[in-house]
C-alpha cells in the first residue's frame, strides 16, 4: 500500500478514543495490529481501546510483550509476528516503550530498505512524546541504539486524558520530569529554532502548572488533558531540535542499572544544569519565564521537590567505581553532541561523582 499521509492528525480531548475506528478507516486498512505494554492489558486501558475497534467491526491482532527499555530482541520478535499478521494499521497502545516499539516493529516487519506500515500512536502516559517522531531507543547488549524511519512517524496521535487517569502518582511524576527535560534541553539545544522555541515554552508551561495537580489528583482531567498536551509539546519541540547530556547521562544510567528513564533523568537534571549554566543562560532565562520562576535551576528543582522525584545517583544505585563508565557511556551517545557545553572525559566523570 503507498503511504499518502503526510501529516499526522492529532485527536485531543476527553473520548477522543472513539476517533480509532475512524482513523484506521482513512488509511484505507481493514485490520488492526495493536502493540501495547505487557501490563496494560491488566489496568483495563487496553481494553478500553479494544472494545473501541470491536464496536467498529475491526479485526486486530496484539503484541503484548513489550517492557520498558525494550530490547532489540524484542523488536525482531514483534517484526515476525506483524509479518505473519499481514496489512494492517499498527497501533501503540502504552508508555514511550510501546510507541517507539510499535514504530521499530511497523520498520522491521517491512524489510530492509521499505517503509514500515502505518502507525497511529495513543499514549497512555503524558511525558515521552514518543508519538512526534518516527524513531524510538533501545537496548543492545547493554547499551542504547537508536532506531526509526520518517516511515513509521504516527499518521494519527490520540491523545485522550481518560486512558491515563488510572496512572499511579510516582509514574505520573517520573514521566512528566521526561517532559519537563524535552522542554529544558530543546531550548538549549544548538539546534534550537523559532518553531521548537514556541513548543517548548508552551510544554514547560503546563507541565510546571499540571504535573503537581496530577500526582496529587489522579483523576483531574484537566491536569491530566495539560500533561497530555505538555507533553506532546515538548515531543515536537525535541523532534526539531534534539536533546542534549541530561538525556546522555540519563540514558547511560538506565541502560547500565534498569531503572526508569525519567528517574534517571531526575538524578542528573540539576547537576547538568549547574554544569551548562554559562553557555545556556539564554535558554535558561526563557525556561525562567515560560515556567514563572526567578530561576530555571530553581524551577527545575522546586518542581522535583513537589512531585517527589529528586534522588540522588547513589539512591538510583551508582556508585563511585560505575561512575567512570556511565561518563564513557553518555559522552559516547550521539544526544550529548547536541549539548550547549560538552564536557571532557575528566569533567563528565566530575559532575557525576557530584551527584552521588
Amino acid at each position: 500500500m503507498v503511504r499518502s499521509v503526510v501529516k499526522t492528525r492529532v485527536e485531543f480531548g476527553i473520548g477522543a478514543t472513539g476517533a480509532l475506528p475512524a482513523l484506521v478507516d482513512d488509511l484505507g486498512y481493514r485490520r488492526a495490529f495493536v502493540v501495547t505494554d505487557n501490563g496494560l492489558r491488566a489496568t483495563g486501558v487496553l481494553g478500553r481501546v479494544l472494545r473501541t475497534l470491536e464496536r467498529a467491526g475491526i479485526p486486530y491482532g496484539c503484541y503484548e510483550s513489550v517492557r520498558a527499555n525494550p530490547s532489540v530482541s524484542i523488536i525482531e520478535e514483534g517484526g515476525q509476528v506483524l509479518r505473519r499478521y499481514g496489512e494492517a494499521a499498527v497501533i501503540g497502545v502504552g508508555g514511550g516503550s510501546a510507541l517507539d516499539a510499535a514504530k521499530a516493529i511497523s520498520l522491521q516487519a517491512a524489510g530492509p530498505g521499505a517503509d514500515g506500515q502505518p502507525v497511529i500512536a495513543i499514549p497512555t502516559t503524558a511525558g515521552t512524546g514518543a508519538e512526534t517522531n518516527g524513531f524510538g531507543v533501545f537496548e543492545d547488549a547493554g547499551r542504547k541504539v537508536y532506531w526509526g524511519h520518517e516511515s513509521v512517524r504516527p499518521v494519527a496521535v490520540v491523545l485522550d486524558p481518560e486512558l491515563t487517569v488510572g496512572l499511579p502518582p510516582r509514574v505520573t511524576a517520573v514521566t512528566g520530569v521526561d517532559a519537563l527535560v524535552h522542554g529544558i534541553e530543546s531550548l538549549s539545544s544548538p539546534r534550537a529554532d523559532s518553531e521548537s522555541i514556541r513548543y517548548a515554552g508552551r510544554a514547560i508551561a503546563k507541565v510546571t502548572r499540571w504535573l503537581p495537580v496530577a500526582v496529587r489528583d489522579g483523576a483531574n482531567l484537566e491536569a491530566r488533558a495539560g500533561m497530555l498536551l505538555g507533553a506532546h509539546l515538548a515531543g515536537l519541540a525535541l523532534t526539531r531540535s534534539g536533546l542534549g547530556l541530561v538525556h546522555g547521562f540519563g540514558h547511560a544510567i538506565t541502560a547500565r542499572l534498569g531503572v526508569s528513564h525519567g528517574l534517571a533523568l531526575s538524578g542528573v537534571l540539576e547537576p547538568v544544569m549547574r554544569y551548562s549554566a554559562s553557555a545556556a543562560a539564554p535558554a535558561y532565562a526563557q525556561v525562567a519565564l515560560a515556567g514563572g520562576h526567578g530561576s530555571a535551576l530553581g524551577l527545575a528543582g522546586e518542581l522535583l521537590d513537589r512531585v517527589g522525584v529528586r534522588p540522588t545517583l547513589a539512591q538510583l544505585g551508582v556508585t563511585r567505581e560505575l561512575v567512570p563508565e556511565l561518563a564513557a557511556a553518555a559522552l559516547a551517545d550521539p544526544v550529548t553532541d547536541n549539548a550547549p557545553l560538552r564536557p571532557s572525559d575528566q569533567e563528565a566523570i566530575e559532575l557525576l561523582a557530584s551527584a552521588l
